[in-house]
């Protein structure tokens, strides 16, 4: 169901960074305040590009939240809001994806403001850099990586080549292909109103 924004709405700007790659890697993200962490785990996998192939839990203030049905002794994301996060004071939390790579990332609440007239929620806004391969090992897997395919000559160049199946360049990023996966993933259904719609 069509969940539009309301003038009473705010909208929440989140910086995604992946933690332990230099230079980083992250995106800024506009979310509604009353989107649950589930949700919130759609927005990241979309923007920054991952497959959504494994586990993921959100760590707030030493509190696990994920899908409690898929990762045992968390609480349930669906249940906790954005803003349900703000009102606890936390302006800075953590997002895990795939717990054998441990794909860490770190998300600062940059502040919030009402919804713009004409844009559409949540949206990816900015960013720099590809996301890593699904599966290349975590952070220090994704160096290896990279090292192989700037050489070569490396005898396991090829290889990683036809694993990921195109291209990879570690600079590439596009705001817009970023913003369309996000679009495509929640089809536009948490939208935004004109801002001058009344409530």
């Amino acid at each position: 169901m069509a969940k539009p924004a309301r003038q009473a709405d705010s909208i929440v700007s989140l910086k995604v960074t992946l933690r332990g790659i230099r230079p980083p890697i992250w995106r800024r993200l506009l979310v509604l305040g009353r989107m649950p962490l589930g949700g919130l785990h759609h927005v990241i996998q979309a923007a920054m590009g991952w497959d959504d192939a494994h586990l993921h839990a959100f760590d707030i203030t030493g509190r696990q939240y994920s899908d409690p049905h898929e990762v045992d002794g968390t609480a349930d994301d669906a249940r906790l809001t954005v803003n349900g996060v703000l009102r606890s004071g936390v302006s800075r939390f953590t997002y895990t994806y795939d717990f054998g790579d441990r794909w860490e990332h770190v998300i600062v609440i940059e502040g919030k403001q009402p919804p713009a007239g004409g844009r559409s929620y949540p949206a990816c806004v900015a960013g720099k850099r590809n996301c890593p391969p699904e599966d290349c090992g975590g952070c220090w897997g994704y160096q290896e990586f990279l090292a192989i395919l700037a050489d070569p000559a490396h005898p396991r160049r090829q290889k990683w080549v036809e694993m990921i199946g195109r291209d990879f360049d570690p600079e590439a990023f596009s705001v817009e292909a970023a913003d369309a996966r996000v679009a495509a993933w929640f089809g536009r259904r948490w939208e935004a109103a004109s801002a001058s719609r009344t409530p």
